[in-house]
């Protein structure tokens, strides 16, 4: 016997990591994934797209565009203003593109999924 991972609960569990009542909704989080786009995938791992990530790191100097901190390796992501889903012909495009750290990069694009749900109440 083990208490539930889940925060803030006491039930145990048998096996596993959640009890019965949070074992599902672990499941949906999982299968949510990431807010990263996967079916964009193989275009990430393209030449141009790692050229171009270079550029931009480059043109910003190193610093995450909505906090300032210097960011390096694996922390600098580069994000599309205009989503590649929307626009693709802008997913090279240097002014459609921003370098984040990977604190701030989750954030804008929850900014920006938000812009989208109300845009006629705005």
């Amino acid at each position: 016997m083990r208490y539930c991972q889940f925060e803030g609960c006491s039930n145990t569990t048998e096996r596993g990591a959640y009890c019965s009542e949070h074992a599902r909704s672990s499941r949906k989080k999982k299968k949510q994934g990431n807010v990263y786009h996967h079916e964009n995938k193989s275009f990430y791992r393209t030449p141009a797209w790692r050229d171009m990530r270079e550029v931009i790191y480059e043109r910003d100097r190193g610093c995450c565009k909505r906090c300032g901190k210097f960011v390096f390796g694996r922390k600098a992501h580069v994000h599309h203003i205009v989503p590649i889903k929307n626009n693709p012909l802008l997913k090279l495009d240097p002014n459609n593109l921003i370098l984040l750290c990977s604190e701030c990069h989750p954030i804008v694009e929850q900014e920006t999924e938000t812009k989208k749900v109300f845009p006629s109440y705005f």
